[in-house]
């Protein structure tokens, strides 16, 4: 299996700071508002017990107006904005949205003059509609923007996070695969070739930046299968794997370097303590929506030293696979008879 080397790239969909207008919540989230506001300023210019029903059906009717064909407006030129500047996008779409404004405070005037029911100034009217619309829409693209910055903030952390936690190759098995190889040159020079190229192929995975996307569970196999390889020749008969997978592994998909960490604890903390070996199951099937994945390999009945790096590489795991899947994401231990037995559940996701 090769890695992929490059970086994961940004999506221009998310490191824009307006939001996807076209999406019902959003759409909800500005229609809710939108009414608190009206409702907040008639309450503001009535009594209590007074309130201005009339007004505030005439406010949300024409705010909401405003509101849905503004959302309908952006959504659809939001494609070309992304290809702005952020200071051209924003004042394209503040002009666009008191142009509206404008657009719609006129007929409002003419309709309330059809009725009779002009009260004062129609002008008045339409300088206090923008200015509400000024103000409104530049709390509204502040709020969008701090949003946005803080989202990127976070996604920053969260590459980061996932970055540090990634599992990488423990310097004890380059030195037995440097050995190996070494021992093998003379020996075996086709075997000694085929060890290089696991370890290249384990090293440029281990080495791999993009490490937030996942791979499908065909390549994450592949990759184990090199590494339980490189172990078999150190270990020789003591160590067998059985395969139990019962999934669609070209499917499914999984994040780089999740099962040979766990692979290689069976190994170092379970399998290489004991003088006769023994062997690692690997189970890996669906259960509901969620992937299911058991290795289970014997234990020695007296403590060594190794538990610690143990915890550790169990630990890193499970903070990087809930820091991509959330909660959803479950690593837990259980030792029983003798057996040691990591199981990690996660949502499928394509």
């Amino acid at each position: 299996m090769s890695a992929n080397n490059h970086s994961t790239a940004s999506n221009p969909e998310t490191d824009f700071f307006l939001p996807d207008l076209c999406q019902a919540q959003s759409i909800l989230f500005l229609v809710l508002v939108s009414e608190l506001l009206v409702f907040v300023q008639i309450l503001f210019s009535s009594s209590f017990f007074d309130f201005d029903w009339l007004a505030l059906g005439l406010a949300s009717l024409f705010i909401q107006w405003v509101v849905l064909v503004s959302a309908a407006l952006l959504c659809n030129i939001r494609p070309w904005l992304m290809g702005m500047s952020v200071p051209k996008a924003t004042g394209v779409a503040y002009g666009l949205i008191l142009l509206l404004t404008l657009l719609f405070s006129l007929g409002a005037e003419m309709v309330l003059e059809g009725m009779g029911s002009v009260t004062e100034s129609g002008w008045g009217r339409i300088v206090r509609n923008l200015l509400i619309a000024v103000i409104m829409t530049g709390m509204a693209f502040r709020y969008f923007f701090l949003s946005h910055q803080l989202r990127s903030r976070e996604q920053a952390e969260l590459a980061s996070r996932i970055q540090s936690l990634q599992s990488r190759i423990r310097p004890h098995f380059l030195f037995n695969s440097m050995n190996i190889i070494a021992s093998l040159i003379s020996i075996d020079p086709d075997l000694a070739e085929e060890v290089v190229e696991d370890l290249s192929s384990l090293f440029r995975a281990s080495l791999n930046d993009s490490t937030s996307e996942p791979v499908t569970l065909a390549q994450e196999l592949d990759l184990c299968e090199k590494y339980v390889h490189i172990e078999s020749l150190r270990l020789d008969d003591r160590l067998t794997v059985q395969w139990d997978v019962n999934v669609d592994a070209g499917a499914i998909r999984i994040p780089l370097l999740t099962l040979q960490p766990l692979l290689e604890n069976s190994i170092y903390h379970g399998i290489q303590p004991l003088p006769k070996g023994g062997t690692i199951t690997v189970s890996i099937g669906l259960v509901g929506p969620q992937v299911q994945i058991e290795i289970t390999n014997p234990m020695s009945d007296t403590p060594y030293e190794h538990k610690q790096g143990n915890r550790m590489a169990i630990d890193n795991i499970r903070n990087r696979m809930t820091a991509l899947y959330g909660p959803e994401a479950l690593l837990t231990t259980d030792v029983s008879e003798g057996f040691f037995t990591a199981r990690l559940i996660y949502p499928v996701k394509s």
